[in-house]
C-alpha cells in the first residue's frame, strides 16, 4: 500500500470508488422513483398526497398517533373551540 501522509492510498481509493458507485446507484433509483410518481400522476393520483402517504407509512405508530393528535389539537384551537374531526374519524366514516 502506498502511504501518503499516513493514509493508505489503496484503501482510500477503494472507499472513494465504493461511494461513487453507490452515488450512481442512488441516482438511478431516484430516477426510477420519479418515473413511478409520474405514472401515478398520469392515472389520476395526486402526487403530493402520495408523497405524504409514503412519509406517514415510514413513521412508527406512536409517532404517527402523536402527530395526528397534535394536528387535531391545533386545528381545534384555530377553529375557536369548534369540534374538529380527526383524520381517523373521517377515514372510518368513509369506510362505513
Amino acid at each position: 500500500m502506498v502511504q501518503a501522509g499516513g493514509v493508505a492510498g489503496e484503501q482510500l481509493r477503494s472507499f472513494v470508488e465504493r461511494i461513487e458507485r453507490l452515488e450512481e446507484e442512488k441516482k438511478g433509483i431516484a430516477e426510477d422513483i420519479k418515473e413511478i410518481y409520474a405514472s401515478a400522476k398520469s392515472v389520476g393520483f395526486d402526487v403530493k398526497i402520495l408523497r405524504q402517504v409514503i412519509r406517514v407509512r415510514k413513521m412508527d405508530q406512536a409517532d404517527r398517533q402523536e402527530q395526528e393528535a397534535l394536528l387535531d389539537v391545533y386545528l381545534h384551537a384555530i377553529e375557536g373551540g369548534e369540534q374538529v374531526r380527526s383524520t381517523a374519524e373521517v377515514m372510518a366514516e368513509e369506510d362505513a
